[in-house]
This record gives structure tokens, sequence and C-alpha cells, in this order.
């Protein structure tokens, strides 16, 4: 492999599209026959499935959001060859990488989901079997789902998406087999993120993780009189996947939010305050008693929840002719009783037959799952269970692959939202409710959130193979393994978590959970859901549609906090600045480089976020005997939230580094 040159060390044509004729010739090519999976990488990768399971589970169920975990196992995976003193493995990487990350969207589909059984008291109902499958089986679901799907998304869209994780962590295996001066930027910049995260509230508290307005006096009565707030969460990650993204994706994420929350979210407010209309005063004086975030929570999200939904089918509607040449190709497959095998290695699926036979026998086993080991749950409801599963499972499989190759982020909590609002009108129609109906509901939408967040997750690990030249075949076998390792981790974590600290309190508030469970129990006891709210959000997606915007972005904007996609927009914005001026070369310069060290700020970020769930799950003393855990370290997380000046220093330093990755992008031209 060519080390010198640019400083991807991939063919100039990996990012952009290609000229008619042009083809993609992947870093080890089709003819090169080299070990992929070995005890070594199967090892390694089913080790790092297991640990992170446990350290995204409960980030997620801390922080509402779900811990991305390739990239950091693929930092790891080479440190740990570079140990051992092993090269030339960089096929071994990937497949490394591929296994564990099977941790992240197994967590992402079950944290969402499956707590939400023991918030509402129904943990007698439910034990580990059930949990355990209803992981297991989703995940097996939608990677036979996303099968038929490889080629359009990795190689016939080659250069339209930009595959923001995937490019991170392409980056980062590219670099550490390559060495030389690109490690030392990769290592220079992840570890700026580490230290950066290190002294932040997260774990010694020199200053917060979000800025925002409302940490000083003038903000909070901004808050209560005019209901604006600005928040930005202050993390290397966030930044450096912005900066991936690029200012056009970002923008539009950021205005999806901005809509929220400086236009929905004060003219609810509005009523609040009361409004003169002919002399009188109308006032809903229960509003003005929420908070700006609760106004959100209960009023504006679910506008973004319907305009998700409906992004969905519209992305649907788009991939029309993508499903039905699937389906056309799967039954050509079986009538030819095997199913042709490509002659490029690089292009190699597993048969198109086995995997119909497979997903069959999938679909078999969540009929017989609902029917024989959820309580209650009779013949004919468990095939309307089946129904329920299979037919969201695989309209919204394009939709979750699509997201993840536009902006990097998985609506998927939105989705199954919706999955659970139709699951639970439809199993009350059959005679299904009361609390065998929301165990029941609540397991479907495990199913089918983690088969979204599995073919969302997995169609980066697909396009890792295809820059690098991996065979599609052997990732896929194998991602199965890493499946079943992952689903009976999270299971044993999120069971354990809830006797250690349940799902209710202020240590574990398990923010998606919560809201589904708030949303659930209503429907199965008969009361009503916002639906004129998901209907706006309906028509806002459509509008969207017809002007030309990206729908799904705008619309993930709106459902997310503000907090998380204002500091895409910084990176983003800093993308932008850094290509401006000068020759094509010095900009292509200047791209490489600050990609390069975007992805060490989204690494390096993410491997010290795992660290510090990890010591602060483990409690970890500090000091010996004396029980000085990392929470009380010097008082300054107190100091931290306490403050107003750490707010000050927060904006500060998170300001200087995004100065330091727009500055050494910039230098590029001149190293």
């Amino acid at each position: 492999m060519d080390v010198g040159g640019s400083a991807r060390n991939l063919p100039e044509n990996a990012y952009r599209k290609l000229n008619p004729g042009e083809a993609y010739i992947p870093v080890v090519p089709a003819e090169k026959i080299v070990p992929e999976i070995t005890g070594y990488s199967l090892v390694m990768g089913l080790v790092f499935a297991v640990t992170f399971s446990a350290a995204a589970a409960y980030l997620g169920l801390k922080i509402g959001q779900v811990f991305e975990a390739a990239i950091p196992i693929t930092i790891l995976a080479i440190g740990t060859s570079a140990m051992l003193n092993k090269r030339n493995v960089l096929q071994q990487h990937v497949m490394i990488q591929s296994i564990g990350s099977a941790s992240g969207v197994v967590v992402a589909g079950a944290i969402f989901t499956l707590p939400g059984i023991y918030i509402l008291g129904l943990a007698e109902r439910t034990n580990f079997l059930q949990m355990c499958l209803a992981s297991l089986l989703g995940g097996f679901l939608g990677i036979l789902l996303l099968i038929p799907f490889r080629r359009y998304f990795v190689k016939d869209m080659h250069g339209e998406f930009p595959f923001p994780e995937a490019t991170a962590s392409t980056e980062v295996l590219v670099v550490g087999e390559a060495g030389g001066d690109q490690a030392g930027v990769l290592v220079k910049s992840g570890g700026i993120a580490m230290l950066f995260q290190l002294l932040s509230h997260q774990t010694i508290g020199l200053w917060r993780e979000t800025f925002s307005t409302t940490s000083f006096e003038f903000g909070q009565r901004l808050s209560r009189s005019v209901r604006l707030e600005f928040h930005m969460l202050t993390e290397a990650a966030v930044l450096g996947l912005g900066y991936i993204i690029g200012l056009r994706y970002a923008l539009v994420i950021a205005c999806g939010s901005f809509l929220s929350w400086f236009v929905l979210i004060p003219l609810v407010g509005i009523l609040g305050k009361g409004v003169h209309v002919g002399g009188e005063l109308y006032q809903l004086a229960a509003l003005d008693a929420m908070s700006t975030n609760d106004i959100f929570k209960n009023f504006v999200r679910p506008v973004g929840i319907g305009a998700i939904a409906m992004s969905g089918l519209i992305g649907v509607w788009k991939s029309r002719q993508i499903i039905v040449g699937a389906v056309k190709l799967a039954m050509k497959a079986g009538q030819q009783g095997g199913g042709a095998v490509d002659a490029d290695r690089t292009q190699r699926d597993l048969p198109l037959n086995l995997v119909t036979i497979m997903t069959f026998l999938v679909l078999a086993l969540v009929f017989l799952f609902f029917w024989l080991l959820v309580p209650g749950v009779s013949m004919l409801q468990a095939f309307v269970g089946l129904l329920i599963v299979g037919g969201i499972s695989f309209l919204f499989t394009t939709v979750a692959a699509r997201a993840i190759a536009i902006v990097g982020s998985n609506p998927v909590s939105g989705m199954t939202l919706m999955t659970l609002i139709i699951s639970s009108v439809i199993l009350r129609s059959v005679g299904l409710s009361g609390p065998e109906g929301i165990v029941a509901a609540l397991l479907i939408g495990g199913v089918v959130c983690t088969a979204l967040s599995m073919s969302g997750g997995f169609v980066s690990d697909l396009k890792i193979g295809y820059w690098l030249g991996t065979t599609p075949a052997t990732q896929q076998k194998w991602k199965f393994l890493g499946t079943v390792v992952a689903a009976v981790s999270v299971t044993g974590v999120i069971m354990m978590l809830n006797a250690t600290y349940g799902f209710t309190s202020d240590a574990l508030p398990a923010p998606q959970a919560n809201a589904m469970a708030a949303v659930i129990e209503p429907l199965m006891t008969g009361q009503p859901a916002p639906w004129l709210l998901y209907m706006a959000g309906v028509f806002m997606a459509l509008i969207l549609q017809w002007t030309g915007l990206p729908a799904l972005a705008f619309s993930l904007g709106m459902y997310l906090p503000l907090a998380v996609n204002t500091p895409v927009l910084a990176g983003g914005l800093i993308a932008h600045w850094v290509a401006q001026g000068g020759s094509a070369q010095a900009q292509n310069k200047r791209k490489d480089k600050g990609t390069l060290m975007a992805s060490g700020f989204v690494a390096g970020g993410a491997i010290m976020g795992v660290i510090a769930a990890t010591v602060r799950f483990t409690g970890i003393s500090l000091s010996g005997n004396q029980g000085w855990s990392v929470d009380h370290a010097l008082g300054l997380s107190r100091w931290a939230t306490a403050n107003e000046w750490s707010a000050v220093v927060t904006l500060v330093v998170f300001c200087l580094l995004g100065f330091y990755l727009y500055k050494g992008a910039r230098n590029a031209a001149r190293d």
C-alpha cells in the first residue's frame, strides 16, 4: 500500500463522484487476497462487543445519546496490534471494527424501549430471555434486510453521500496502517480531544458539558418572558462530526432546531403569557407554569416525530425502484437455486437465496417469540405483531441507512415511537391491551428499533469495507456473531442497572425510554395521543420535500435537542471556512488534514467518554481508602454547575478548540 501522497492514503476518487467510465479501486484490490477473519480479529471483535455494550448502555441511559462505538474500537484495535507488533493487518482491523461495533447499534435498539417495562412497573411480566431475544432477532433482521441494498448505497451511490461516521473510521484505519506523520496528526488531535473531555464537567469539572444562556440571570429572564434559550454541547466529538458532515447538511439540521427553539416554542409560550383579542386577554395558566424544555418535549418534539415519520415514508417512496429491484433479484436468485456469486471479491455478498431463506426463518422466530414467550398473547395477536415488525422494518430499512449515509445520525428513536403508537392502536383493535399489551408493544418496538439501528449502523461498516477492499460476505457472516454477544451483554447490563439505580432517578433518567413509556401507557388505557401535532409534522415534511430541502435532516434537527445540533453547525462552519481561498491543491490539502484532525476529535472524545462512563460506573477511587471519587475531585464539578463564570469558561475553551481545528487545517498547505 502506498503510504505517501494524501493524508488519507486512499485513491483520489474515494470520496468524490466518479466520472463516466471511471471505476473505484479499493486500497486492497479484488485480486489481492489477504487474511480478514482470524483468531486474533475474532477474539478482539467479540471482546470489544462486550465492553462497549456496557459503556454505550450506561451512557445512553444517562444522557439519552447512544455512544458510537466504531471509532474507539478502531483506535484500540490499531493500538493493540502495534503493541503486539502485528503488521499488514488492515483487513483484520476492519473485521474487528465490524464485529465490535454491533455493540452500539444493539444498545440503541434496546435502551430506547426495553427499560420502559421497568419504568411502568411491569418487571414481573418480563425476563432475560424475552429482552435478549427482542434485541437478537431485531439485529438479525436489520442485517438481512440491508444486504440486498448494500450495492446501491455503497457502490452505486459512490460519492453521493458523505458517510461521516464511515469516513472518520476509514481515516483512522488507513492512518493507523500507514503510520508516519499522518498517525501523528491523528494521535495529537485525538489526545487534545481526550484532554478536553477529561477536564470537562463529565469528569474533573473545570467547565460545563453544555453552554447555555440559562446559566446567566439575563438568560433566565429571557426564558421566562419570551421562551428564548440557546444551548450548545461542548464536546470535541460532536464538533469533529460536524466538520466531517460539512456545512450544507449541518446547516439544514441546525435550521430544524432553530425552527423548534426560536419559532415554535416562543409561539406556544405566547399562549401561556396571554394574547389580547378584541380587548379580552386569553391565557393558559397551566402552559405559563411549564418550563421552556417542557414546552419543547410536549408540544414541539411531537411535530418533529411526525415530520421524521413522513420523511421516512418519502424516503421509502423515493427508494421504490430499489425495493422492487431487490425483491426481483431475490426471486431470481431463488429460482436459480443458489444466487450468482460475483466474480469481484470486493462486491460479493451472501447469496440472495440464502438471505431470503434466513429472513423468512427470522420472521418465523419472531412469530414464535410473540406467541410462546410473551404472556397473554394469542396466535392471532402474535401474527399481527409479526406483520407490524416485518412491515415497518422492511419499509424503514432504507430510511435508516440513508440517514446514516447523509448525516451520520439515525432517527431511530422517532421511528420507534411511531412504531409503538401504531402497534398499540393495532394491538388494541385485536383485543390486546393493559399490562400485557404494553409489554407486547414495547417488545415489538425493541425488535423494530434494533432492526433499524442495525441496518443504519451496518451500512457504515460495509462502506468502510468498500473503501478498503474487504469482502462484504465476510463482514455479513460475522456480524451475526457480534450481534449475539452484544444482545446478551446489553440485556444483562440493563437488568443490572435497573437493580442498582432504576430508570426514573437522576442517576439514570433514561430519557428516550421514559418518553416511550409516557406515550404507550395512555394509548393502551384509551387516553388520547397528540395526533394533531404529528399531522403538523407530516405536512411540514411534505412542504420541505416540495421545496427541495432534505426533509429527513431538517426533521431530525426539529426532534433533537438544540444543544446537540449547534456544535454540529459549528463544525460545518469551520469546514467551510477552511476550504475558502487558495489553489485547488491547497484546498485539497487543507480538507484532507482537517478531516483527519476532525476524525481524531471524534475518536479521542469518544474514547474519553467511554473511560469516564467506566470510571463512574465502577466507582473507582482516586485516593485509596478515602473514597475520594471523580465526582468530588477538588470540588470542581460543583463549581462548574454553581458558578456562572464557568459558563463563560465553557464557551471560551470550546471556541479555542474550534480555532485549533481551523488553524491546524489551514496550515496544511504550508506543512
